[in-house]
């Protein structure tokens, strides 16, 4: 699975492509298994914030296979089905690296002539970058007034205490 960090501005051009940054297509290649022939990102409206979330086909797959843990026919499922499958988009990589944004999706995170690429592990998100800076500087804030921290997973193999975590 692609490790995606950083954040990336492109600009859109007259036609709607944005060049998927350098490092996240570098990521997404290698994440690729060697028989998947997909070449691109799968993107999907943001139900938390107005952006659009984006990720590649083993992730995406993921996503699909979490919504069959939840009880079929359930409202839960339905619910999720609607915002995450039923909104996505293929978005097919051109040789240049260039994806072509939808209007729909365009239009869902206000994204006009630029687009900031924030990596967030084996997914991304997309934003029009004025609205990501109003959200970013929230998003530090919170973590910190609440003291949050992070417990690493084991390795596997590693001893105790090799991981940092005693």
């Amino acid at each position: 699975m692609a490790l995606l960090v950083g954040r990336h501005v492109n600009r859109i051009d007259k036609k709607g492509r944005v060049s998927v940054p350098k490092p996240f297509r570098a990521a997404l290649s290698r994440g690729r298994p060697g028989d998947d022939p997909f070449s691109g990102l799968y993107a999907f409206p943001s139900f938390k914030y107005p952006a659009l979330e984006a990720c590649d086909e083993a992730f995406m797959t993921r996503l699909a296979e979490g919504l069959e843990d939840l009880d079929v026919f359930s409202d839960d499922q339905d619910d999720l089905a609607a915002v995450i499958l039923e909104n996505a988009r293929e978005l097919p990589m051109d040789p240049e690296g260039r994806i072509v944004l939808t209007d729909d999706l365009r239009d869902y995170a206000n994204i006009r002539n630029e687009v900031l690429f924030v990596g967030r592990g084996a997914r991304m998100m997309m934003w029009e970058p004025a609205a990501y800076e109003a959200q970013r500087g929230g998003a530090f804030e919170r973590a910190k007034s609440r003291g949050m921290t992070l417990k690493l997973p084991k390795r596997p193999g590693a001893s105790a205490g090799e991981d940092g975590d005693g």
